[in-house]
Protein backbone atom coordinates (compact mmCIF):
# COMPACT_ATOMS: atom_id res chain seq x y z
CA UNK A 1 0.00 0.00 0.00
CA UNK A 2 1.36 3.08 -1.04
CA UNK A 3 1.42 5.81 2.05
CA UNK A 4 0.44 9.65 1.55
CA UNK A 5 1.49 11.58 4.64
CA UNK A 6 -1.01 13.01 7.39
CA UNK A 7 -0.35 16.80 8.07
CA UNK A 8 0.54 15.78 11.49
CA UNK A 9 3.37 13.82 13.84
CA UNK A 10 1.12 13.40 16.24
CA UNK A 11 -3.10 12.74 17.00
CA UNK A 12 -3.75 15.21 20.01
CA UNK A 13 -6.80 16.04 18.74
CA UNK A 14 -9.60 16.56 15.72
CA UNK A 15 -8.99 20.11 15.95
CA UNK A 16 -5.02 19.95 14.61
CA UNK A 17 -6.18 17.51 11.76
CA UNK A 18 -7.56 18.65 8.46
CA UNK A 19 -10.48 17.23 6.33
CA UNK A 20 -7.53 15.75 3.86
CA UNK A 21 -6.03 14.03 7.10
CA UNK A 22 -9.57 12.64 7.38
CA UNK A 23 -10.29 11.13 4.45
CA UNK A 24 -6.96 9.49 4.19
CA UNK A 25 -7.49 7.93 7.35
CA UNK A 26 -11.19 6.59 5.94
CA UNK A 27 -9.07 5.21 2.64
CA UNK A 28 -6.77 3.56 5.17
CA UNK A 29 -8.93 2.32 7.09
CA UNK A 30 -11.37 0.55 4.44
CA UNK A 31 -8.62 -1.45 3.30
CA UNK A 32 -7.58 -2.81 6.95
CA UNK A 33 -11.45 -3.64 7.28
CA UNK A 34 -10.62 -6.17 4.72
CA UNK A 35 -7.76 -7.20 7.18
CA UNK A 36 -9.77 -7.34 9.93
CA UNK A 37 -11.93 -9.82 8.03
CA UNK A 38 -9.88 -12.51 6.48
CA UNK A 39 -9.39 -15.60 8.57
CA UNK A 40 -5.75 -14.19 8.73
CA UNK A 41 -6.03 -10.95 10.76
CA UNK A 42 -2.48 -9.74 10.92
CA UNK A 43 -0.37 -7.88 8.90
CA UNK A 44 3.68 -6.98 9.02
CA UNK A 45 3.06 -3.16 8.73
CA UNK A 46 4.62 -2.56 11.86
CA UNK A 47 6.68 -5.44 13.11
CA UNK A 48 9.75 -3.10 13.95
CA UNK A 49 7.07 -0.87 15.83
CA UNK A 50 7.03 -0.71 19.40
CA UNK A 51 3.62 1.06 21.21
CA UNK A 52 3.03 1.78 24.97
CA UNK A 53 -0.61 1.71 25.89
CA UNK A 54 -0.42 4.43 28.51
CA UNK A 55 -3.31 4.83 30.73
CA UNK A 56 -3.75 6.95 33.67
CA UNK A 57 -7.60 6.53 33.31
CA UNK A 58 -9.93 3.41 33.81
CA UNK A 59 -10.57 1.91 30.07
CA UNK A 60 -12.25 -1.09 28.62
CA UNK A 61 -13.52 -0.98 25.17
CA UNK A 62 -10.71 2.07 23.86
CA UNK A 63 -7.77 -0.04 25.55
CA UNK A 64 -8.61 -3.26 24.07
CA UNK A 65 -9.46 -1.35 20.67
CA UNK A 66 -5.59 0.14 20.36
CA UNK A 67 -4.05 -3.09 21.69
CA UNK A 68 -5.90 -5.24 19.18
CA UNK A 69 -5.56 -2.43 16.32
CA UNK A 70 -1.32 -2.60 16.92
CA UNK A 71 -0.79 -6.60 17.33
CA UNK A 72 -3.59 -7.17 14.20
CA UNK A 73 -0.57 -4.49 13.02
CA UNK A 74 2.35 -7.01 14.44
CA UNK A 75 3.48 -4.10 16.15
CA UNK A 76 5.20 -4.93 19.90
CA UNK A 77 2.75 -3.86 22.32
CA UNK A 78 3.91 -2.28 26.02
CA UNK A 79 0.84 -2.27 28.78
CA UNK A 80 0.88 0.36 31.30
CA UNK A 81 -1.79 1.30 33.87
CA UNK A 82 -1.15 3.96 36.27
CA UNK A 83 -2.35 2.55 39.07
CA UNK A 84 -0.23 0.20 39.50
CA UNK A 85 2.63 1.94 38.80
CA UNK A 86 5.00 5.28 40.48
CA UNK A 87 3.00 7.53 39.04
CA UNK A 88 1.32 6.69 42.89
CA UNK A 89 4.21 7.26 44.72
CA UNK A 90 3.90 10.70 43.28
CA UNK A 91 6.13 10.05 40.09
CA UNK A 92 5.65 12.76 37.26
CA UNK A 93 4.01 12.29 34.16
CA UNK A 94 7.65 13.04 31.97
CA UNK A 95 9.70 11.07 34.23
CA UNK A 96 7.02 8.10 33.87
CA UNK A 97 6.74 8.27 29.99
CA UNK A 98 10.61 8.90 29.67
CA UNK A 99 11.36 5.68 31.55
CA UNK A 100 9.43 3.72 29.24
CA UNK A 101 10.96 5.70 25.97
CA UNK A 102 14.16 4.57 27.60
CA UNK A 103 13.02 0.96 26.75
CA UNK A 104 12.98 2.00 23.13
CA UNK A 105 8.81 2.88 23.02
CA UNK A 106 8.53 4.62 19.32
CA UNK A 107 4.66 5.89 20.06
CA UNK A 108 2.64 6.40 22.72
CA UNK A 109 -1.14 5.71 23.21
CA UNK A 110 -2.05 7.91 26.43
CA UNK A 111 -5.50 8.40 28.08
CA UNK A 112 -5.07 11.15 30.88
CA UNK A 113 -7.66 12.49 33.40
CA UNK A 114 -6.56 16.17 32.12
CA UNK A 115 -7.01 18.29 29.05
CA UNK A 116 -3.78 18.97 27.19
CA UNK A 117 -1.71 16.42 28.68
CA UNK A 118 -1.07 15.04 25.36
CA UNK A 119 -0.13 18.33 23.51
CA UNK A 120 2.15 19.12 26.85
CA UNK A 121 3.89 15.57 26.43
CA UNK A 122 4.25 16.37 22.93
CA UNK A 123 6.45 19.06 23.46
CA UNK A 124 8.62 17.26 26.14
CA UNK A 125 9.52 14.17 24.13
CA UNK A 126 10.30 12.52 21.20
CA UNK A 127 8.09 9.86 20.17
CA UNK A 128 4.42 10.02 18.51
CA UNK A 129 1.58 10.63 20.46
CA UNK A 130 -1.82 9.28 20.02
CA UNK A 131 -4.39 11.11 22.16
CA UNK A 132 -6.74 8.08 23.35
CA UNK A 133 -9.02 10.61 25.83
CA UNK A 134 -7.99 13.65 27.49
CA UNK A 135 -10.10 14.85 30.08
CA UNK A 136 -13.44 16.52 29.01
CA UNK A 137 -11.23 17.83 26.05
CA UNK A 138 -11.05 15.46 22.99
CA UNK A 139 -10.88 11.82 22.24
CA UNK A 140 -10.32 11.70 18.61
CA UNK A 141 -10.24 8.41 17.22
CA UNK A 142 -13.64 7.68 18.60
CA UNK A 143 -14.87 11.13 16.12
CA UNK A 144 -13.09 9.42 13.71
CA UNK A 145 -14.65 5.72 13.89
CA UNK A 146 -17.76 7.50 14.25
CA UNK A 147 -17.55 9.66 11.31
CA UNK A 148 -16.59 6.79 9.45
CA UNK A 149 -19.58 4.48 10.69
CA UNK A 150 -21.50 7.12 9.56
CA UNK A 151 -19.65 7.26 6.24
CA UNK A 152 -20.10 3.10 6.25
CA UNK A 153 -24.25 3.35 6.57
CA UNK A 154 -25.33 5.97 4.58
CA UNK A 155 -22.56 6.69 1.71
CA UNK A 156 -21.01 9.88 3.10
CA UNK A 157 -21.13 12.26 6.23
CA UNK A 158 -21.54 15.36 3.97
CA UNK A 159 -25.10 17.21 4.25
CA UNK A 160 -26.00 14.86 6.89
CA UNK A 161 -27.84 15.74 10.19
CA UNK A 162 -26.16 14.49 13.27
CA UNK A 163 -27.69 14.78 16.60
CA UNK A 164 -25.45 14.06 19.94
CA UNK A 165 -28.09 13.84 22.89
CA UNK A 166 -26.81 14.05 26.65
CA UNK A 167 -24.38 14.84 28.62
CA UNK A 168 -22.54 17.76 26.44
CA UNK A 169 -20.58 19.37 28.95
CA UNK A 170 -18.48 16.62 30.35
CA UNK A 171 -17.84 14.94 27.01
CA UNK A 172 -14.63 14.71 24.88
CA UNK A 173 -16.44 12.44 22.64
CA UNK A 174 -19.26 15.66 21.68
CA UNK A 175 -16.28 17.86 21.22
CA UNK A 176 -14.50 15.72 18.88
CA UNK A 177 -17.75 14.48 17.13
CA UNK A 178 -18.64 18.25 16.65
CA UNK A 179 -15.21 19.11 15.08
CA UNK A 180 -14.64 15.83 12.83
CA UNK A 181 -18.27 16.10 11.45
CA UNK A 182 -18.59 19.58 10.30
CA UNK A 183 -14.83 19.16 8.60
CA UNK A 184 -16.52 16.57 6.37
CA UNK A 185 -19.88 19.33 6.03
CA UNK A 186 -22.68 17.71 8.17
CA UNK A 187 -24.80 19.62 9.76
CA UNK A 188 -24.40 18.78 13.75
CA UNK A 189 -27.01 19.44 16.80
CA UNK A 190 -26.86 19.18 20.34
CA UNK A 191 -29.37 18.22 22.67
CA UNK A 192 -29.89 17.35 26.43
CA UNK A 193 -30.88 19.41 29.79
CA UNK A 194 -29.91 23.33 29.87
CA UNK A 195 -27.39 22.32 32.45
CA UNK A 196 -25.61 19.66 30.41
CA UNK A 197 -25.21 21.95 27.46
CA UNK A 198 -21.71 24.29 27.58
CA UNK A 199 -22.41 27.94 27.86
CA UNK A 200 -21.25 29.47 23.99
CA UNK A 201 -21.58 26.02 22.26
CA UNK A 202 -23.39 28.22 19.54
CA UNK A 203 -20.06 29.69 18.94
CA UNK A 204 -18.52 25.93 17.34
CA UNK A 205 -21.58 26.15 14.62
CA UNK A 206 -23.72 23.93 15.94
CA UNK A 207 -28.11 23.92 16.41
CA UNK A 208 -28.94 23.49 20.59
CA UNK A 209 -32.14 21.69 20.95
CA UNK A 210 -33.61 20.57 23.97
CA UNK A 211 -37.05 19.03 23.05
CA UNK A 212 -35.54 15.13 22.10
CA UNK A 213 -38.64 14.72 19.60
CA UNK A 214 -37.73 17.85 17.78
CA UNK A 215 -33.94 17.04 17.43
CA UNK A 216 -34.86 13.41 16.60
CA UNK A 217 -37.52 14.51 14.20
CA UNK A 218 -34.88 16.95 12.55
CA UNK A 219 -31.83 14.39 12.49
CA UNK A 220 -30.55 10.93 10.07
CA UNK A 221 -28.29 10.31 13.04
CA UNK A 222 -28.65 10.33 17.14
CA UNK A 223 -25.52 9.73 18.63
CA UNK A 224 -26.53 9.06 22.19
CA UNK A 225 -24.00 9.83 25.02
CA UNK A 226 -23.53 8.30 28.57
CA UNK A 227 -24.11 10.41 31.06
CA UNK A 228 -20.94 11.02 33.01
CA UNK A 229 -21.59 10.84 36.76
CA UNK A 230 -18.06 10.27 37.50
CA UNK A 231 -16.95 13.52 36.22
CA UNK A 232 -20.06 15.49 37.63
CA UNK A 233 -18.95 17.16 40.81
CA UNK A 234 -22.68 18.24 41.79
CA UNK A 235 -26.15 17.65 40.81
CA UNK A 236 -26.98 18.30 37.28
CA UNK A 237 -30.80 17.09 36.65
CA UNK A 238 -32.82 15.80 39.75
CA UNK A 239 -32.47 11.73 39.45
CA UNK A 240 -31.24 9.56 36.33
CA UNK A 241 -35.15 8.30 36.31
CA UNK A 242 -36.09 11.93 35.50
CA UNK A 243 -33.47 12.55 32.81
CA UNK A 244 -34.50 9.14 31.32
CA UNK A 245 -38.13 10.06 31.05
CA UNK A 246 -37.21 13.27 29.25
CA UNK A 247 -33.97 12.26 27.04
CA UNK A 248 -34.09 8.19 27.08
CA UNK A 249 -34.68 6.76 24.01
CA UNK A 250 -36.85 4.46 23.56
CA UNK A 251 -39.05 2.01 20.73
CA UNK A 252 -41.53 3.79 20.86
CA UNK A 253 -40.51 7.33 20.58
CA UNK A 254 -38.14 6.18 17.73
CA UNK A 255 -41.13 4.15 15.94
CA UNK A 256 -43.62 6.88 16.36
CA UNK A 257 -41.21 9.08 14.24
CA UNK A 258 -41.63 10.40 10.80
CA UNK A 259 -37.98 8.54 9.36
CA UNK A 260 -35.98 6.00 9.80
CA UNK A 261 -32.74 7.04 11.87
CA UNK A 262 -29.35 5.56 12.64
CA UNK A 263 -28.81 5.30 16.18
CA UNK A 264 -24.93 5.27 17.58
CA UNK A 265 -23.58 5.22 21.04
CA UNK A 266 -19.84 5.63 22.30
CA UNK A 267 -19.99 2.88 25.02
CA UNK A 268 -20.71 1.79 27.48
CA UNK A 269 -24.29 1.87 27.32
CA UNK A 270 -26.16 3.02 30.54
CA UNK A 271 -29.36 0.63 29.08
CA UNK A 272 -32.24 2.38 30.36
CA UNK A 273 -30.98 5.65 30.88
CA UNK A 274 -30.13 7.09 27.72
CA UNK A 275 -31.10 3.95 25.65
CA UNK A 276 -33.29 1.36 26.25
CA UNK A 277 -31.72 -2.05 25.35
CA UNK A 278 -35.07 -2.44 22.67
CA UNK A 279 -32.85 0.42 21.03
CA UNK A 280 -29.77 -0.67 21.18
CA UNK A 281 -30.32 -4.05 19.93
CA UNK A 282 -32.45 -2.63 16.70
CA UNK A 283 -31.88 -2.68 13.46
CA UNK A 284 -31.47 0.74 13.18
CA UNK A 285 -28.54 0.44 15.69
CA UNK A 286 -25.11 0.84 14.51
CA UNK A 287 -23.46 0.12 17.91
CA UNK A 288 -21.64 -3.00 17.17
CA UNK A 289 -20.53 -1.37 13.76
CA UNK A 290 -18.94 1.14 15.17
CA UNK A 291 -17.08 -1.29 17.79
CA UNK A 292 -15.58 -3.14 14.90
CA UNK A 293 -15.10 0.50 12.69
CA UNK A 294 -12.84 1.15 16.05
CA UNK A 295 -10.11 -1.57 15.15
CA UNK A 296 -9.79 -0.54 11.92
CA UNK A 297 -9.79 3.27 12.34
CA UNK A 298 -7.19 2.71 15.07
CA UNK A 299 -4.90 0.44 12.68
CA UNK A 300 -5.32 3.26 10.66
CA UNK A 301 -4.32 5.80 12.62
CA UNK A 302 -1.18 3.84 13.73
CA UNK A 303 -0.30 3.24 10.20
CA UNK A 304 -0.08 6.78 9.33
CA UNK A 305 1.55 8.20 11.94
CA UNK A 306 3.88 5.61 11.94
CA UNK A 307 4.55 6.05 8.29
CA UNK A 308 5.56 9.86 9.39
CA UNK A 309 9.41 7.79 9.97
CA UNK A 310 9.86 6.51 6.53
Amino acid sequence: MAVEKLSTRHLLGIKDINRNDIELIFETADNFKDVINRPIKRVPSLRDITIANIFFENSTRTKLSFELAEKRLSADVVNFAASSSSVSKGETLIDTVNNILAMKVDMVVMRHPYAGAGQFLSRHIKAQIVNAGDGAHEHPTQALLDAFSIRQKLGDVAGKKVVIVGDILHSRVAISNILCLQKLGAEVMVCGPTTLIPKHIESLGVKVEHNLIKALNWCDVANMLRIQLERQDIKYFPSLREYAMMYGLNKQILDNLDKEIVIMHPGPINRGVEITSDVADSKQSIILEQVENGVAVRMAVLYLLAAQND
